[in-house]
């Protein structure tokens, strides 16, 4: 039922303060937060760069900083760790900040990227790439095809929901191009050629950091800045969803272009992030929980702590798998799912009554 527009009025004027008052009462919380975050991220990137498998004494590291150095130390310091130290806050970050961007436009404590489908489907392209020899190409065909399928799985997402705007639409229709997407990597997977393609594959899905070089910087970097970008600009948006759908258009807020930016967000930044450290699950499920306590709760409040936590936390496994002792390096996709199942575990039965 319509209401008159001097009754419509009066409702959006309550229900943008009942929202002002929220947004007020996240940014009185927990001051230090950011700077806590963003100190823990500086902590880690240092970590990242002077510690690994061979190690360095401080002499030879703080003479590599200032511009001087012996040859092996500045090839490890600056072409292996400086790179690889980048991607893991990059890529941390973006899978972060989606995380938190999809629980709180689905509503949902559980939503992660590979919920819409993007993970699987830049793992669909990336896989094959490797699957028909295009990898060895050059090495800009890896990311460019993981790119060009995520966004593939997200225009299909649309396609299979259609104009329809509820959460529970979106989720139903990313498990269908998760799971076909799934489908085709396990598909590659049974015909490979040889055992050797089939190492090659798994190995990628696996994820990891090792031997990247700044052409992947590069790569990631624009993507996740443009998808961080329209994720960061519907904190809003996800703040006026808590009020519900109908609260939320009755702030003005236009929910088919939300739905747009935010699949576009996800679509292109998680799509360059996975391009080149391969599938790296559970760190866009677990960050958003662990901040969340820190904060009043709302979706706004959760968007810029998740981004830097994912930084934090995705460098911190990466310093983790070089300093295990194995015979060959632990894959960073298996380190984030061992340590994420427990925590997520643990947090899901302290918060379950709380969300």
């Amino acid at each position: 039922m319509l209401l008159p527009s001097r009754e419509h009025g009066a409702v959006k004027e309550t229900l943008y303060q009942d929202l002002l008052g929220k947004q007020a009462m996240s940014a009185r919380r927990h001051p230090l937060l950011i700077p806590a975050l963003t100190a823990l991220a500086l902590l880690a990137a240092l970590g990242s760069v002077t510690l690994g498998t061979v190690p360095l004494s401080p002499a030879r590291i703080l003479a590599v900083l200032t511009g001087g150095g012996d040859d092996v130390a500045r090839a490890i310091l600056i072409d292996l760790r400086l790179p690889r130290m980048l991607l893991g806050l990059i890529v941390g970050a973006m899978l972060g900040l989606s995380g938190a961007a999809l629980q709180g436009y689905l509503r949902n404590p559980l939503a992660e990227p590979s919920v819409l489908g993007a993970s699987n489907a830049a793992a669909l392209g990336a896989v094959c790439a490797l699957y028909f020899g295009l990898a060895h190409m050059h090495p800009f065909v890896l990311p460019a095809l993981a790119i060009l399928t995520s966004l593939t799985g997200i225009g299909a997402l649309f396609l299979l929901a259609g104009p329809a705007e509820s959460p529970l639409t979106l989720i139903l229709a990313g498990i269908a191009i998760s799971t076909l997407a799934g489908a085709g990597i396990s598909l590659s997977l049974n015909l490979s050629p040889n055992p050797f393609a089939a190492m090659e594959i798994m190995s990628w899905l696996m994820g990891s950091l090792e031997n990247r070089a700044y052409s992947h910087v590069w790569i990631a970097l624009p993507c996740v800045t443009v998808g961080a970008a329209l994720l960061i600009a519907d904190g809003r948006t996800l703040d006026a969803l808590t009020l519900g759908e109908d609260g939320a258009q009755a702030l003005g807020i236009d929910l088919g272009k939300a739905r747009l930016r935010l699949m576009l967000g996800v679509a292109i930044g998680v799509g360059g992030a996975v391009a080149v450290s391969g599938a790296i699950g559970f760190v866009g499920l677990i960050v958003p929980h662990l901040v969340r306590p820190l904060t009043d709760r709302s979706p706004s409040a959760i968007l810029l702590p998740s981004m830097l936590g994912g930084a934090v936390l995705l460098t911190l496994a990466d310093i983790g798998v070089r300093l295990i002792p194995t015979s060959s390096e632990l894959k960073l996709g298996v380190l984030t799912a061992l340590l994420g199942v427990p925590v997520f575990l643990i947090h899901l039965m302290r918060e379950r009554r709380l969300w």
